[in-house]
């Protein structure tokens, strides 16, 4: 992946701000107040969340969306974050891949298989449902549409919930990627992690 020079379109500082786009924050991030404190020990406000800060609207929307695929899924996290492993691979989104990166390692995601993301489903150390997956991910973002035989391999290990919200996943975070890799999103400092 390579790095975009400077950011076209720069996290807005928290200083800056409206009152809309912190009310935002404070419904749908957990520990918002900590974020905006403005205290010295407050944590860096990730990217993601100061960009979206330039569309409060739009970004309280798309955090309560997204969060019912974070906070209540139906799926296996771990599965949830191998999909959109390779959708952040296959887009070389490289703020996307460092988030989930780190967000996959807590859920035991080895450094084996996030080397073997970017060969995708042909990796030896993929099960038949991880094998799915990656296939289903790539044929997403080749022709728009998973193919008869992974269709009826993903519906081995899911029922018509998970599989709804498999294509969900990987079309949001196509989504994202293709925010993030547009206004030059560059990793958060601390998460500058690939394989």
């Amino acid at each position: 992946m390579k790095r975009s020079a400077a950011p076209r379109l720069a996290p807005l500082p928290v200083r800056e701000w409206s009152e809309d786009a912190r009310a935002m924050m404070r419904g749908h991030v957990k520990s918002a107040d900590r974020y905006l404190s403005g205290a010295p020990d407050a944590p860096p406000m990730p990217g993601i969340l100061g960009v979206l800060a330039h569309h409060s609207e739009l970004a309280g929307a798309w955090l309560a969306y997204n969060g019912l695929l974070l906070e209540h899924p139906t799926i296996d996290p771990g599965d949830r974050e191998l999909v959109i492993l390779r959708v952040a691979w296959r887009t070389e989104s490289e703020y996307e891949w460092a988030q989930h990166v780190r967000i996959a390692t807590g859920l035991g995601l080895t450094a084996e298989q996030l080397e073997a993301v970017r060969d995708g489903p042909r990796a030896p150390v993929w099960s038949p449902r991880q094998r799915a997956l990656l296939a289903m991910t790539d044929q997403l973002l080749e022709s728009h549409r998973v193919d008869d035989a992974t269709w009826a391999q993903l519906e081995l290990d899911f029922d018509s919930r998970q599989l709804i919200e498999l294509l969900f996943v990987a079309g949001s975070y196509l989504c994202l990627a293709m925010v993030f890799n547009s206004v030059a999103l560059q990793p958060d400092p601390e998460q500058e992690e690939r394989p």
